[in-house]
């Protein structure tokens, strides 16, 4: 495809919408792979993906194969969902929530998320879903963004000891944060401090210059 190889050289847009929730969207032709973005920030595949495996390469690879169920809040494009499926070979069940159905739109159309037979899609506000569920999951991959800006509920005690309550033991949560100034800094060794005796926590700075992620495994 042409725009691909021109790709290696500059990125080609192919599509822009507008959304209610995410603002500006665009796919483009970027180093020879499609990726979203936001205005800002990029929303899956390039940057985001690497970020997002090597969250998932910590975790272990062998270990999230063997795992039933994994809960993604913050679908975007679905990258880490691809790479679930498409590298790690994940059989279990797969839940994406996603507050913007304009974005799982353009991720069916551009990226091909409704062939993928073990993932269920559940337009909702994250917030709102891990009040409702009554599931529980090995894994829980934790990837909101507002373009550069996640939202402060995400931080406080009363998600975190609700997304707690949904893991199950010895599973892993990974949350992938973005640090863009001290005020960022600050508010990610809060999190970290929050997690005590019945949690192993691991936080990775300086993934892609600019994200923090975050694994934490339920020991009890």
């Amino acid at each position: 495809m042409f725009r691909k190889l021109v790709s290696y050289l500059i990125p080609i847009n192919i599509y822009k919408r507008n959304s209610a929730t995410s603002q500006s969207l665009e796919v483009t032709w970027n180093n020879g792979e499609l990726v979203l973005d936001s205005m800002n920030t990029n929303y899956s595949y390039g940057s985001l993906q690497r970020i997002l495996r090597k969250g998932l390469k910590y975790i272990g690879f062998e270990r999230i194969r063997n795992f039933e169920s994994v809960l993604v809040l913050g679908v975007a494009g679905g990258s880490v969902i691809k790479t679930l499926v498409d590298e790690i070979k994940f059989k279990g069940k797969i839940t994406g929530v996603e507050i913007d159905p304009i974005i799982i739109e353009i991720a069916n159309q551009f990226f091909h998320l409704e062939t993928i037979n073990n993932l269920e899609i559940v337009i909702d506000d994250a917030f709102e879903f891990v009040l409702k569920t009554k599931s529980h999951y090995d894994l829980i991959v934790i990837d909101i963004f507002q373009d550069t800006t996640m939202p402060n509920f995400l931080f406080e005690d009363f998600f975190i000891n609700r997304i707690n309550s949904l893991l199950n033991v010895n599973g892993f949560i990974l949350f992938n944060t973005m640090v863009i100034n001290d005020q960022n800094k600050t508010r990610n060794l809060s999190y970290k401090s929050k997690f005590k005796g019945d949690y192993s926590l691991r936080m990775y700075p300086k993934v892609e210059v600019h994200n923090e992620l975050f694994t934490i495994k339920k020991l009890a």
